[in-house]
């Protein structure tokens, strides 16, 4: 039974390392989609980030502020699997995400920043943005 789990090992770890090879970062952003999506407005969303203060806990590219390691530096957001290790990362589930945080993830540091519906559709377009459009610096 021995000779058996050798082959099998291997195949597991061939397995594992083809599904790691598939997490290169060679994948396209996502690009906010829907008719939320299209309504949002990525400059809007630039502006609230800075004046809800995202950059006190976050390091966000476009938005002046002190560097900040409390929560993850926001930067690539599009490239992301998940949201908050909770949410699979598209603009719709980071916009729910934004509007309550502790509903995906009690044990989440983010707190409920009391957005609309609005707001958080035109930051998820902006943090969702390439930095190559007019919604994120470089």
């Amino acid at each position: 039974m021995q000779a058996h789990a050798r082959p099998i090992a291997a195949l597991l770890g061939a397995a594992a390392l083809a599904l790691l090879a598939g997490c290169e970062d060679g994948r396209p952003p996502l690009a906010p989609a829907g008719p939320a999506a299209a309504q949002a407005d990525p400059a809007r969303g630039r502006g609230l980030v800075a004046a809800r203060g995202c950059v006190a806990c976050h390091t966000v590219p476009g938005v002046r502020g002190p560097r900040s390691n409390v929560g993850p530096p926001l930067e690539d957001l599009a490239r992301r699997a998940y949201l908050g290790g909770a949410l699979p990362n598209t603009p719709a589930n980071l916009a729910r995400w934004l509007l309550d945080p502790p509903a995906f993830n009690p044990g989440t540091a983010m707190p409920d920043m009391d957005l609309t519906p609005a707001e958080a559709a035109d930051i998820a377009a902006f943090l969702l943005a390439p930095a190559s459009s007019g919604g994120r610096a470089p």
